[in-house]
């Protein structure tokens, strides 16, 4: 091979150059068929890796949350089998727990959800006079930071609010372990959250494509004869079949015409159907899955004749893995107060 016909490595400028189209050619032969690369290069870590990089980062005073509170407690109502399956799980420990004299229902409920929002749970304690433990409040884990010094946390409101610091030692946290860091708790739904947001968009994209009224639905393709002034009735009828109230019906008479002169070319009506219910499926078996929730408890149909199976077998199953481990991670509360705040009843099974 000659040195005029070798291939030399580009320059620092050359690469610069060719970088923004990303074009390269595969061969140099005229007359033949040419492959091009095109795109704009990946970068190998992506934004959504980079976080698993990055500590709980402070101010001296309270550590900042792994990932943003805010956005979790906006994707919560994202799908509707995210939030049910949430829902489900906290009101199956509400009901099972035996109120106390320190502990209420209600605040035990509102602790709940947050451990499965949230990911963490605070319950701060109140005391009377003599520094007895009077009841247990929940605290609301959206705006609660972990502080620097050990037993200290900050009440962190936003919006303009000052913030201020809880008495030390007065507020107890618990939390999902996460794999990166200790000072906050991640929920277990993380890897399905890409999917229960994209439930919500494809419901949101189906709900626009009918309000619209102008989308494209069809390609009408005319190739028989008719008289003057025919396919300019046909134009106007099918501009004015569009925005509000369309869908209308139109009739068309060709005497002359031969049959397939007119033929609907469907362009996104059935691929859209399509692509929405595999999207809506696929989502939904991804949360479920996630949360380890069965179907039936949820009340999804199924789509077979055999069914998902005796409901009662599968919330025994269900409370025994799901609901039981819950349980415990509540009881850590008695160890640190060092009374029996938190108490649950013994369950029967509803098989039985």
């Amino acid at each position: 091979m000659s040195k005029r016909n070798r291939a030399r490595r580009m320059s620092r400028q050359e690469s610069a150059e060719a970088s923004p189209g990303a074009i390269v050619a595969a061969n140099d032969n005229r007359g033949a068929v040419h492959a091009f690369t095109f795109g704009d290069p990946e970068p190998v870590l992506s934004r959504a890796t980079m976080l698993d990089m990055l500590e709980c980062y402070h101010n001296q005073r309270w550590y900042e949350p792994p990932i943003s509170l805010h956005g979790l407690a906006r994707a919560f109502r994202a799908s509707p089998h995210h939030s049910s399956a949430i829902i489900l799980k906290r009101n199956m420990l509400a009901a099972s727990l035996a109120p106390t004299q320190w502990l209420s229902r209600a605040a035990f409920k509102s602790m709940v959800q947050d451990y499965l929002v949230m990911g963490n749970a605070y319950a701060q304690e109140v005391r009377n006079r003599l520094g007895g433990l009077l009841r247990l409040d929940h605290a609301l884990a959206k705006y609660t930071r972990r502080g620097v010094e050990p037993g200290r946390f900050w009440w962190v409101p936003g919006g303009g609010e000052a913030e201020t610091e809880f008495t030390p030692r007065t507020v107890h946290q618990l939390q999902a372990p996460d794999v990166n860091q200790e000072i906050y708790g991640l929920p277990e739904y993380l890897s399905a959250l890409q999917s229960a947001l994209l439930n919500e968009n494809a419901t949101l994209f189906r709900r626009r494509y009918y309000e619209n009224g102008s989308h494209a639905g069809y390609i009408m393709y005319a190739t028989g004869e008719f008289a003057d002034g025919d396919i300019d009735s046909m134009r106007d009828a099918l501009k004015r079949s569009k925005g509000p109230g369309n869908f209308r019906n139109l009739f068309v008479h060709s005497p002359g015409g031969k049959e397939g002169g007119i033929k609907i070319l469907p362009i996104a009506e059935v691929g859209a159907k399509d692509e929405f219910l595999g999207i809506k499926n696929t989502t939904r078996d991804d949360v479920l899955a996630a949360h380890r929730v069965p179907p039936q408890l949820l009340g999804i149909v199924p789509a077979n004749a055999g069914g998902f199976g005796d409901v009662t077998k599968a919330t025994d199953a269900f409370f025994e893995l799901e609901i039981e481990p819950l349980q415990s991670v509540f009881l850590e509360l008695n160890e640190a107060l060092g009374v029996e705040a938190v108490r649950f009843r013994e369950r029967v099974k509803a098989a039985a």
